[in-house]
């Protein structure tokens, strides 16, 4: 009896001087499909990447994108439409601040009607660069990509979009993410981990126009990230590759890293 007494003096005594902050919400993760995601950070701030939240793999597309009423930043990798995607009405909606590229921002700002008050150099940088967002709960570097992108307007006319990338992306508090864009391996992804150590590796699989789950799987070797979020694949048929084609391919080049299948609409907390 006498130790219980002292047991439950003991625990009072832990959760009157624990620190408040040792109780930090997460950071969340949610995937729309295709590469469209929304992170969330452990204060609330909100960042969407590539946010084609009404691609036809999302069932829910319409409904998911009338209730983002709350964006901080929208991060587009290049000038795709499949990854501008519903971009300029979330922007509109909710006075979210492009992060991109600075001829990217210039080409959406022109091309595409992004609100020009809301893509500025503050914002927007380029390859090498790393920008401190939101009074520094978030940091986001420009990592280039093998790929392409060009800005097309409403007249279905192409317009330079500047050259394709990805975001290292780390959260104060939280994890390091790296979404790939759309990209094929390419050495360099090995001097990733050596400014950051990539928690997260959001990666495209779906073969055609990028990588598919062989390459990508050298990708994550280079890259060494603790887990891998397949993305870009299954929005249509010739988008072919799979997470488990890609689990596969990992555990035969030796990689440690876990893969997580996100399903369309789930979020996770990292």
């Amino acid at each position: 009896m006498y130790m219980q007494n002292v047991f439950k003096k003991l625990l009072l005594t832990l959760l009157f001087i624990t620190p408040l902050t040792s109780f930090a919400a997460n950071t969340e993760l949610t995937w729309y499909g295709h590469a469209a995601f929304k992170l969330t950070t452990p204060s609330g701030k909100v960042l969407l990447i590539d946010p084609w939240i009404t691609n036809p793999a999302n069932k829910n597309g319409k409904e998911d994108l009338a209730k983002i009423n709350k964006a901080d930043l929208i991060l587009v990798s290049h000038g795709h439409s499949d990854h501008i995607g519903d971009s300029v009405a979330i922007a509109k909606a909710t006075g979210a601040k492009l992060v991109a590229t600075y001829d990217l921002g210039n080409s959406l700002v022109q091309n595409a009607g992004f609100p020009a008050a809301q893509a500025s150099m503050m914002t927007e940088g380029n390859f090498g660069g790393e920008l401190t967002l939101l009074d520094g709960e978030v940091r986001v570097a420009f990592i280039p990509a093998v790929h392409s992108s060009a800005v097309t307007d409403a007249e279905k006319k192409n317009h330079d979009g500047g050259n394709p990338g990805g975001f290292l992306i780390t959260v104060k508090n939280g994890p390091t993410i790296y979404h790939t864009g759309d990209t094929d391996v390419f050495n360099d992804m090995a001097l990733i981990k050596q400014f950051h150590k990539v928690d997260v590796m959001l990666a495209c699989i779906g073969g055609h126009f990028t990588m598919g789950p062989e390459r990508a799987a050298m990708a994550v070797k280079l890259v060494n990230p603790d887990m891998v979020i397949p993305m870009h694949f299954g929005t249509f048929p010739i988008l072919s590759g799979t997470p488990q084609a890609l689990e596969k391919a990992i555990k035969a080049e030796g990689s440690k890293a876990k893969v997580n299948a996100m399903t369309i609409g789930e979020t996770i907390k990292l």
